[in-house]
């Protein structure tokens, strides 16, 4: 680089910065607001009580914001109008204990919060299954 192309360097680097800074201020301006911010838990218990706290903490980073399930290096089945939720035992057995390349959650939640993440997919993003689950239905699920 000889000193007569500084300038053009300098001006090079300040559009990208400002191409950069623009997509940034454009990408925060469109993301939903949500009442829930994601927050990280100390030790090996998740410190989230809510289905909606715990979902978007644990869950979405896998099934994505709105449920919709994601493919790339790994297959993350959609949540979003899943028949497959209507048994609210099968989604406690799968929060629980895991299956495939879902990690068992269990050892890590307590019955309620388990109770609490699977009433919220059940009965958000599409999903209209108001049977609730208990901890108690959790609770015979780990025997």
């Amino acid at each position: 680089m000889n000193a007569s192309n500084i300038p053009y360097y300098l001006a090079s680097a300040i559009a990208v910065l400002a191409v950069v800074v623009a997509q940034s201020a454009q990408a925060q301006s469109s993301t939903p607001t949500t009442s829930v911010q994601p927050t990280f838990s100390v030790g090996p218990k998740f410190q989230q009580t809510t289905g909606e706290a715990i979902y978007r903490s644990l869950c979405q980073g896998c099934h994505m914001p709105q449920g919709e399930g994601a493919k790339g290096a790994g297959a993350y089945p959609p949540l979003a109008r899943n028949k497959k939720l209507e048994a609210g035992g099968y989604a406690v057995y799968l929060v629980v204990n895991g299956q495939r390349g879902m990690p068992p959650f269990g050892e890590m939640m307590t019955d309620g919060q388990v109770a609490e993440v699977v009433n919220y997919v059940r009965t958000h993003f599409g999903n209209n299954f108001t049977d609730a689950v208990t901890a108690a239905d959790v609770k015979q699920v780990r025997r």
